[in-house]
């Protein structure tokens, strides 16, 4: 049944003339298929990532999958279904499946109706404009209570383009997300050769000055406290732990990081910070699994796995020549790491590493020198980093024209658009 108030949404009134106006009602059916033997591909969803498939996001591959004792009964996802977390959907977490799978009962399936193109809503789902729909029709105190349910999500209008426009638009934001994809990952790929270049100067500075002039051998437990991480509840993909107030690191943010941890990704409820380790604001954070030896300073109180340690220096050690000195050492820690299914180092293994230790006044004077030599590298991965998030910036606000039906697209055939797939 068409929606007769198109002002009912003041953005649906932007959209060309000849486009319809349904609720989400008439566009989607709940699906509640269950199944019965669990033994289905687990799937999961995000504000970030989208539907995936859960292995992909475990951090140890010998993280447990799930907590839950038996995924029988856990529901059914097709090929092209809508996949909504009912406590994120006011944050963007829903999306199209790209898999056959199964998913947590208490999240929502949905299946398209009728000859309509279920990516052109997950694009649309995924704008801003969208996201503030979906959060008024929330219930909820708070936002890590609200929740989307479905007669509140089905009520929602939405513009309906011709299938064939519909089309059109995927087609168009597939290819320019393409194009964007690959602009990202050469610009990427070049922070790390500038990265490796910044890590050469500071292994100089630090190893051929401190053979040259003598510095003296430290144990890394001999001037700095240890911090241990802490997940002590498995898996650590549990959705239960998540989206509270408090920050939580994980390996990727520190080999990220460009110097200074400045952002998350993740946060952990109250139940989630029970079971983790806080570590201060001005902790060196090492990573021992995974990608074993990267390092970061951490510019906030926040949340650590066992897959990360903190460092805190005493008063004869300057934070940011332990930052360089640490970095110099990345090969020296992945050779104390043991290798299964990825690389480990045992937290016992870095307290006895030594490394060259001046006297502060050298030390500071050290990481002078490397500032000042690094200074066009840094920034230079600034300037690339910066156009890294212009374009995706730009890929968000292509997205919104696209959709909303502001863009002059260039009219495929059927058969151009199968070619490109």
């Amino acid at each position: 049944m068409m929606v007769q108030d198109r002002n009912t949404t003041k953005w649906i009134s932007t959209v060309p003339e000849h486009w319809k106006t349904l609720r989400i009602k008439n566009l989607f059916a709940e699906i509640d298929e269950r199944s019965e033997t669990g033994e289905e591909e687990l799937l999961s969803v995000s504000h970030y990532t989208g539907v995936t498939k859960k292995r992909d996001s475990l951090e140890n591959e010998d993280d447990f999958i799930s907590n839950a004792k038996t995924l029988v009964g856990y529901k059914k996802v097709a090929e092209n279904d809508l996949v909504s977390n009912i406590m994120l959907a006011w944050n963007g977490s829903l999306g199209i499946s790209k898999y056959d799978g199964i998913t947590s009962p208490a999240y929502c399936v949905y299946r398209i109706k009728g000859e309509n193109n279920p990516h052109y809503y997950g694009y649309l789902f995924s704008t801003a404009i969208m996201k503030a729909e979906f959060r008024k029709k929330s219930f909820g105190i708070i936002d890590s209570r609200l929740r989307l349910y479905s007669d509140k999500f089905f009520s929602i209008p939405v513009a309906v383009p011709p299938k064939d426009e519909q089309d059109q638009i995927v087609f168009y934001i597939k290819a320019q997300s393409k194009k964007i994809k690959h602009f990202i990952q050469k610009k990427q790929a070049f922070i790390e050769l500038l990265k490796e270049q910044r890590q050469a100067v500071s292994f100089d500075r630090i190893h051929q000055d401190g053979i040259e002039k003598g510095y003296p051998q430290r144990r890394i437990k001999s001037f700095a406290q240890i911090l241990r991480g802490k997940f002590s509840h498995r898996p650590r993909n549990d959705q239960r732990l998540y989206d509270g107030d408090f920050p939580f690191i994980q390996t990727g943010d520190v080999s990220q990081a460009n110097k200074y941890i400045e952002s998350y990704k993740q946060t952990l409820n109250e139940w989630g910070y029970s079971v983790s380790k806080e570590f201060p604001k001005g902790t060196l954070c090492l990573t021992i699994a995974a990608n074993v030896g990267d390092v970061a300073i951490l510019n906030f109180n926040a949340c650590f796995p066992d897959s990360i340690i903190g460092i805190v220096p005493n008063s004869e050690v300057d934070l940011d020549y332990l930052y360089y000195a640490l970095k110099s050492f990345k090969a020296k820690f992945i050779s104390e790491s043991t290798l299964t299914t990825q690389y480990n180092i045992n937290i016992e293994k870095v307290g006895p590493i030594k490394i060259p230790l001046p006297t502060l006044d050298e030390q500071l004077s050290i990481v002078s020198r490397i500032k000042t030599e690094t200074a066009k590298i840094d920034q230079a991965i600034s300037k690339t980093e910066k156009e890294i998030e212009l374009i995706k910036e730009y890929r968000e606000a292509m997205i919104v024209k696209a959709v909303l039906g502001k863009l002059d697209l260039k009219v495929h055939t059927k058969k151009e658009m199968e070619h490109a797939k």
